[in-house]
């Protein structure tokens, strides 16, 4: 969320590009016109900032369907230099579609998610009890179904949300149907683990702590937040109960993963810190040869005892339901939540904490 990292969200027929100045506390923004349609889902290559992928609603033969395509924006708003403009003079400008994820044999695509770690060109697609892997070709301006896995049994199975794993190769997928969570290994497209009734209710959403490779985090309608280790997957390592509502987003910190936010339709945003669970649970580590004598006595008293899981900070600066809540990719400390009547927050971690983190 600084100069060189927009924040990208979808209102509708419309896709807003936001600039955080976080020198001046200034957001600047720049619409996109969608005109596909309704956008329900989107996110953005790892690889190549002005390149996106939506879902989206379109009318076919009175049905509603859920399709999906890849984007590019316009090429003057991929540096993250331009200012807003007077919106009152400046018409819109529109996305360059790049291909399609042709789902003529699956109707409704719940969201699309990229290779973490790869260079753009590898993107899966949920759509209804399919999981499809596609390869963006001709710069990606073709996208070709490399292979398919479907859920198999009784009932009206349907994915309701994914996360590619940033560890293993980036050769392991999590998806969520209904109440269950699943792994996926992406060159056989096999099922590797499975959680049946992860959550009392629907699952949301799920995210894979950065530094820790078999953690995985799960959110629903329970109004739990779920912590697993996928190598044992009979009970959750650790339970969160802090939302009164449907938890509908849950995102690791991208560099300090014993940061977690959470957002709900209690209409707040938590944020929590999970650090028993994380990759430092006694603090930041110092190399011998970095501290005195006296530092040293003082980091073996604190070494002794973990330090404890708490709520951070709870914001309440929404009045309706959060949606989306996500870190930024430029700052490790800034963070954007949005709720349902289109409202956009940006928040620090607290200084406090994030000097406690660092020293």
């Amino acid at each position: 969320m600084e100069d060189d990292a927009p924040v990208i969200y979808g209102l509708e027929f419309q896709i807003h590009i936001i600039d955080f100045d976080d020198e001046n506390n200034i957001i600047n923004k720049n619409v996109l016109l969608h005109q596909a349609g309704e956008i329900w889902h989107i996110s953005a290559s790892p690889a190549d900032r002005g390149v996106l992928a939506t879902c989206y609603n379109r009318t076919s033969d009175s049905k509603v369907l859920t399709c999906a395509a890849v984007w590019r924006m316009p090429k003057e708003l991929e540096s993250g230099t331009h200012e807003s403009p007077d919106d009152s003079s400046s018409a819109a400008q529109t996305l360059e579609l790049l291909c399609h994820l042709d789902n003529t044999a699956h109707s409704n695509m719940a969201c699309v998610v990229w290779e973490p770690m790869g260079d753009g060109k590898k993107i899966i697609s949920l759509a209804d009890n399919h999981i499809l892997l596609w390869d963006l070709q001709e710069s990606s301006s073709q996208a070709v179904l490399a292979s398919s896995a479907s859920l198999e049994g009784k009932g009206q199975l349907k994915f309701t949300s994914g996360r590619w794993s940033p560890h293993h190769n980036c050769t392991q997928v999590a998806t969520a149907n209904d109440t269950t969570l699943r792994g996926w290994d992406t060159r056989s497209m096999s099922q590797i683990y499975c959680i049946e009734n992860a959550h009392g209710q629907l699952v949301r959403d799920l995210d894979f702590n950065p530094n820790k490779q078999y953690y995985l985090a799960s959110c629903g309608d329970d109004c739990k937040v779920k912590f697993w280790d996928t190598r044992n997957v009979t009970e959750p390592v650790k339970t969160l109960e802090e939302h009164s509502h449907w938890v509908w987003n849950v995102r690791y910190n991208h560099s300090h993963d014993q940061l977690v936010l959470t957002g709900s339709s209690d209409s707040r945003v938590i944020l929590s810190n999970m650090v028993s669970i994380s990759s430092e649970p006694f603090g930041h580590l110092v190399d011998d040869d970095d501290i005195s004598d006296q530092e040293d006595h003082r980091s073996e008293e604190k070494s002794k005892e973990p330090l404890q899981d708490n709520v951070i900070a709870t914001y309440e600066e929404h009045e309706d339901s959060v949606y989306a809540v996500d870190w930024s990719s430029a700052d490790p400390w800034l963070f954007a939540s949005l709720s349902y009547d289109g409202r956009l927050v940006i928040n620090r971690v607290p200084r406090a904490l994030k000097y406690h983190i660092l020293l």
